[in-house]
């Protein structure tokens, strides 16, 4: 793993504690971890897919899956009072208007929202 993608393997190490402390109330192992990825969140989705395994290694849940759901920018326009998807990470404008913006609604998400249990 490289330097740059040390705090994707932290992060993936904090997500299998809480993924081992959630299955622990139930039967049955963890066979895949359901997590939501917003490109403003700080973390590279392919360094975390990487850093999953390793820190799946020896743990209650080696072997699980992670699916990782991306969530697109949305942004609220202020021109058009509207929510508005924005393609760019570079270029915070309404894609309808080209108005600026800077009010993020949605992007920002790392977020465990299911376990698939076997």
């Amino acid at each position: 793993m490289r330097p740059q993608h040390m705090h994707e393997l932290s992060v993936a190490m904090s997500i299998v504690e809480g993924v081992e402390e959630e299955s622990a109330h139930h039967d049955g192992y963890v066979s895949a971890v359901h997590l939501r990825l917003g490109p403003l969140s700080g973390v590279v989705k392919e360094a975390l897919l990487s850093a999953f395994e390793l820190a799946c290694a020896g743990s209650s849940i080696e072997g699980a899956r992670l699916i990782v759901e991306d969530v697109p920018i949305v942004v609220y326009c202020p021109a058009c009072q509207a929510r508005q998807t924005i393609v760019s990470v570079q270029w915070f404008c309404c894609p309808k208007c080209g108005a600026p913006t800077s009010e993020v609604i949605q992007g920002k998400e790392l977020e465990i929202v299911a376990l698939e249990m076997g």
